[in-house]
């Protein structure tokens, strides 16, 4: 816990970013029934019945003071789709840094081995050296600030819809990212190490 809260504390630096990340799955539906259309007078009007149209795999990609986040949508959510979008991150959205550290819940699929189970060998030594993984720790997946971006994508996009395609689907998180990304806005994490050795004083042994 220590280890993510003291990186949170960093001071921002473009040649050293700090990502986040984590993934979400997200029921699709078909509608059985063309909804109404809204009126001056009504809201737009869905049936209740719906049919399963599979799922979605939501990857949340965020750099908390850069004020960046980038959403990719999946079919599956495995080590290999965990290992590709950790190399568009690497190669296509911060390709000039030397060292991104990484901070993810501790899934086995988040590991350096995805890679070498992904790509090439030397491809994925090159990969590995510019990553530092800092795993949250078990139960402890709250101290993940891509938590609260995809509560956000959640409450801001998703709630309350229905997606037929994964097209679709990706479509409108992207069209969300983006809004956010012109907005630049950045995360303001309050909670130090400090505040933990007081509040989350159980934790800690006795002497």
């Amino acid at each position: 816990m220590e280890a993510v809260l003291d990186i949170y504390g960093l001071p921002y630096k473009i040649e050293a970013p700090v990502i986040v990340m984590d993934e979400q799955p997200v029921q699709l539906f078909k509608e059985t029934r063309t909804p109404i259309a809204a009126t001056r007078n009504h809201a737009r009007r869905v049936d209740d019945e719906y049919e399963r149209a599979g799922v979605a795999n939501i990857f949340m990609l965020a750099q908390p003071l850069g004020g960046w986040r980038r959403v990719a949508v999946r079919e599956f959510k495995t080590k290999k789709d965990w290992a590709h979008e950790v190399r568009i991150l690497l190669e296509e959205d911060f390709p000039d840094v030397k060292k991104i550290t990484w901070v993810c819940d501790n899934l086995n699929t988040h590991s350096i081995g995805a890679f070498y189970d992904t790509l090439e060998p030397g491809m994925a030594r090159s990969l590995a050296r510019r990553l530092d993984i800092v795993p949250t720790p078990k139960h402890g997946s709250w101290l993940n600030i891509a938590e609260n971006e995809l509560s956000a994508l959640t409450a801001q996009c998703v709630k309350g819809r229905r997606f037929a395609t994964i097209e679709e689907f990706r479509e409108e998180v992207m069209a969300w990212a983006n809004q956010c990304n012109t907005k630049q806005k950045g995360v303001d994490w309050q909670f130090t190490t400090h505040n933990a050795r007081i509040k989350l004083r159980s934790l800690y042994p006795n002497f």
